[in-house]
């Protein structure tokens, strides 16, 4: 099947991707028709949490989602095994397979993994990728950041909402949600408040939290592979404030001080798929 990769991704996975995915992220459905209109709202915790829900299910829903036997699921359950709980938040992770090179977290514990980005990373890699997005659900940036996309996206139309119950989004506006969570950025804050929030769920989950640095390293790797397009949605797996080095940095004499033994060198380990 005919593959419609974007120009980024092309530049990426031509150069260290040696197993492409069979789809490529579907953020957005083109629909025809007017999107729907009402009057703006004041969103509650609940309608937020409804929101949320009704965000994930469709992302779910309209993206290939790797089955319980496949290599790519069998390989990220075993690596996030006894990640279970973000400061009151219940984790739950799934595998999409696409071309696209990215991750992302929801403000109810949802991560999602593509398998581009599995087909690159080693497992430590993975974790410190995933160990972030966790920091910042657990210090509900995740849930700051959809409220306000919500409202200046998806919501920009106005919809209403009777019962105390948010109203159905179209498909359309989800997709413009979609859109502007992967445009979002934290601030310096976040970003470092996220690192070490990472670093010690990883640390008292029995994992090596040198997961972090290592996960830096790979990325500013692929920044330097991609060139010229390196300011592109590559960056979006994480803010470039504050700059990579410094996080490198920061990562690596914490775990050196603490005299964890830094893990050895290994690639991607998910085996292609037929």
């Amino acid at each position: 099947m005919k593959q419609n990769f974007a120009k980024w991704t092309v530049v990426l996975l031509c150069t260290i991707v040696s197993w492409p995915a069979t789809a490529q992220f579907n953020l957005k459905k083109a629909l025809s028709g007017a999107a729907k209109a009402a009057q703006a709202v004041t969103l509650t915790d609940e309608q937020m949490a409804a929101y949320v829900k009704e965000y994930i299910d469709w992302m779910d829903a309209n993206n290939p989602v790797c089955e319980a036997d496949d290599p790519y699921d069998i390989r990220l359950r075993k690596l996030t095994d006894g990640l279970t709980d973000a400061d009151g938040i219940k984790l739950n992770f799934k595998v999409y397979r696409v071309i696209d090179v990215n991750a992302f977290a929801c403000a109810d514990g949802s991560i999602r993994v593509f398998s581009s980005l599995m087909d690159i990373m080693s497992d430590d890699e993975l974790l410190g990728v995933i160990g972030h997005e966790i920091g910042h659900i657990a210090h509900r940036d995740s849930k700051k950041g959809f409220r306000t996309a919500l409202l200046t996206s998806a919501l920009k139309d106005g919809v209403s909402s009777q019962g105390g119950k948010a109203a159905q989004l179209t498909d359309s506006q989800l997709g413009d949600l979609g859109e502007a969570l992967v445009s979002a950025t934290y601030s310096q804050k976040q970003e470092r408040d996220a690192d070490d929030y990472g670093y010690e769920f990883l640390k008292k989950a029995g994992k090596n939290p040198w997961a972090m640095a290592l996960s830096f390293r790979r990325l500013k790797q692929m920044q330097e592979e991609a060139g010229a397009q390196k300011s592109s949605k590559i960056n979006q797996l994480f803010s470039t404030h504050p700059d990579l080095d410094t996080r490198i940095q920061r990562m690596e004499e914490r775990a050196t001080a603490e005299g964890i033994e830094r893990p050895a060198e290994k690639t991607a380990e998910t085996p292609a798929a037929e």
